[in-house]
């Protein structure tokens, strides 16, 4: 039986052994994940014992990705743009190695699940913390018409757009409306709305934010109540447990049935 993970602190919450026993039980591997309550002093050293004692692999959360990162021996390339790891194997030869499936799990939730294109959209972005960091590669992978990262510290939106090569902006100087927006800010965690402009949705704008929960959220909301259409990050979760799961058991399993199952439960 393959010994899988994840880490974090808190833990209790995490959805992650749900949904990676439901890829197993779909893919018929015998697999056993559980939640590990990450030590603020000792992580690192409780990673080595995980893959000392035969583990396969570890998903990596909130507040140990950038710890994670630092600790790997080698990178994915979509790791080094994000500049956090969320997933970890042990290579053959005993090297620590480190992906981030976050940009690639809601590109693959967005484009395949939601059947919603980005090549060509003229997409924004709100936020530029490490949320918006770790999608960036993925959804500029895409071929967008133009990308926009809007923050309310404008600095930091303007280092992103630099690392990445698109554009940034206030939310102030925001010229819509745009063909897709992607909520990537802390705000909808607080139940708060980033300070957006009505111009930027129209009836043809569709919208998505990273955040999930039993009821829209208030970004949600507030696009909806101006005619566009859209999808919480639900399946964004699922997205880059389905990666990691391929990731390490070269399966990849079918997302649309574990959203739908974990839709029913919240």
């Amino acid at each position: 039986m393959e010994q899988l993970a994840v880490i974090g602190n808190p833990i209790e919450h995490s959805k992650s052994p749900d949904i990676h026993h439901a890829f197993a039980a779909q893919t018929g591997l015998a697999v056993n994940y559980r939640k590990i309550l990450g030590d603020l002093e000792g992580f690192e050293q409780q990673v080595r014992d995980f893959f000392s004692a035969g583990g396969l692999g570890m998903n990596v959360t909130v507040p140990f990705k950038q710890r994670a990162f630092d600790m790997c021996d080698k990178l994915s390339k979509r790791a080094e743009q994000a500049g956090a790891v969320n997933t970890l194997m042990m290579g053959k030869n005993g090297e620590l190695y480190g992906d981030n499936t976050d940009g690639a799990g809601m590109v693959r939730d967005i484009v395949k699940v939601l059947e919603q294109p980005l090549k060509d959209k003229r997409v924004l972005i709100i936020g530029a913390g490490g949320a918006v960091r770790g999608v960036l590669g993925p959804l500029m992978a895409q071929n967008p018409d133009i990308v926009v990262i809007a923050n309310r510290t404008v600095e930091k939106a303007e280092e992103l757009a630099l690392l990445f090569n698109c554009d940034y902006s206030s939310f102030d100087d925001l010229k819509g409306p745009f063909d897709i927006i992607i909520n990537g800010s802390s705000a909808s965690l607080g139940g708060e709305l980033p300070p957006l402009k009505d111009s930027l949705v129209n009836n043809k704008t569709w919208v998505y934010d990273m955040v999930y929960g039993a009821e829209p959220t208030v970004f949600m909301q507030w696009a909806f109540a101006r005619g566009a259409q859209g999808a919480d990050g639900l399946g964004m979760l699922v997205g880059q447990a389905a990666e990691a799961f391929f990731m390490w058991l070269h399966q990849r399993p079918d997302q649309a049935s574990v959203i739908e199952k974990l839709r029913a439960e919240m």
